[in-house]
């Protein structure tokens, strides 16, 4: 516009001046005529590269790396051409190298066997992989965009309390092992976190049984190997007839029995730990659970009966099908009314509850409860909060359930309400 402003004014002037001789003034009209042209060539030499400039800005704002341009033929023109199309290129290639590693990304966190928690920038979950769904026992849409502050889980619980870097190894109901890892990365100048949940449970258990089923076995062949000789010499001793005529030998021979039946005992304790270590592979076939309880429940009714407790049947009415080893699981269960019974003072009260749609049993007594310090170690092999206890009941019951597939929890729910609470596979 300045141009064109110029060059009117410039026409008007030259006719002031030369408005005597026509030829003077036609002479310097045409010469400013062509002075506007080249000016207003030169103008669209100058603003080409702008506007190219303007096209290739809003062609990157839209991500859209396919917009190239074609060369003029013009030196500089093609110059800023050839580093735009080179730039280009360039964002291209690396927009595909992206996309690729995010669509890599996303399918290694998906299949991943550990459990990945994704935090956004105010830690809401934001994406959470299958694997941690599983092992949280949740699903996605109760949890998603949700600060781990507002959701009550043991394991997010946990994590709360890690910082980025850190991790730690948390044991929830005695059984079950988690490794918790927090760490960071930045996302547009801005620290994110995610956490790795790892299962260590089986891994443990596994370590665990090794060691403790190695030393029973040296155990249990020492005290054989002793005992065996020892009951020997003392059963020989004691069907001597001759030596306990003579009723001076009275306190003697009532000694020798006395050893003798400690020995057999101690045996009998041997076996026991044995029996744990040495437990066969389950024989499963299609076991009727209502049935089994009843049958359990009548053995054990005696026993309960002499603390005046009550058993509460709430089982389905149609028959509760598992397919696990029937005297396996009677064995466990045995053992789980028997810690029950032991665990109320005097007239309590254990109930029975079925849930068939859950594949859950529910055995829950009215007892004192499990004291918070002792939680953790309930299920751990010679544990035992029993003056004269073994430590050897619960550890079977773990054997014999994680042999048949089940998940399992001793928890206190609230003051007088104690549940084991198993879930069978399917």
């Amino acid at each position: 516009m300045f141009v064109v402003i110029l060059h009117l004014v410039t026409l008007v002037l030259t006719y002031f001046i030369f408005k005597q001789d026509k030829v003077l003034f036609i002479a310097s009209e045409v010469l400013i005529i062509i002075s506007l042209l080249i000016a207003m060539q030169l103008y669209k030499q100058l603003i080409q590269p702008l506007q190219l400039l303007m096209q290739g800005a809003e062609a990157i704002r839209d991500r859209d790396f396919n917009v190239k341009f074609v060369p003029t033929g013009k030196l500089e023109m093609d110059e800023l051409i050839n580093i735009y199309n080179r730039m280009i290129d360039e964002l291209r290639t690396e927009r595909t190298k992206q996309e690729q590693q995010h669509l890599f990304l996303e399918k290694l966190i998906y299949t991943s066997p550990t459990g990945i928690l994704i935090l956004d920038y105010d830690d809401h979950l934001h994406e959470v992989n299958p694997k941690a769904l599983k092992l949280l026992n949740l699903e996605e849409k109760d949890i998603r965009n949700k600060s781990i502050d507002e959701i009550m889980h043991p394991i997010l619980q946990e994590i709360k309390q890690l910082r980025s870097g850190e991790s730690r190894t948390v044991t929830f109901n005695g059984v079950s092992t988690y490794k918790l890892q927090k760490s960071h990365f930045i996302d547009r100048g801005f620290a994110r976190h995610f956490v790795m949940i790892e299962e260590l449970t089986a891994e443990i258990l596994a370590a665990e049984k090794k060691a403790y089923g190695k030393v029973i076995r040296m155990m249990a062949h020492e005290v054989n190997n002793t005992i065996g000789p020892v009951n020997s010499i003392l059963k020989s001793t004691l069907s001597a007839g001759t030596i306990w005529q003579n009723k001076e030998n009275d306190s003697f021979q009532n000694a020798l029995q006395v050893a003798f039946d400690r020995n057999n005992n101690l045996n009998i304790f041997m076996r026991n730990f044995a029996d744990v270590v040495r437990l066969p592979e389950p024989v499963k076939k299609n076991t009727d659970l209502n049935k089994l309880i009843y049958s359990v429940a009548k053995l054990m009714e005696m026993k309960a009966g002499e603390k005046h407790i009550e058993f509460e049947y709430n089982l389905s009415e149609a028959p509760f099908s598992i397919w696990a080893d029937e005297q396996q699981v009677e064995q466990a269960l045995i053992n789980i009314v028997k810690n029950a019974i032991e665990a109320i003072d005097e007239d309590g009260k254990i109930s029975f509850t079925t849930t068939p749609a859950l594949k859950q049993l529910c055995i829950t007594d009215s007892g004192a409860g499990i004291a918070e310090n002792t939680s953790a170690q309930l299920f751990s092999p010679f544990f035992s909060t029993k003056k004269d206890g073994q430590g050897i009941g619960l550890t079977m019951v773990k054997e014999i359930l994680l042999t048949h597939g089940c998940e399992f929890s001793l928890q206190t729910v609230q003051p007088g309400e104690t549940s084991f609470v198993i879930k069978f596979g399917e």
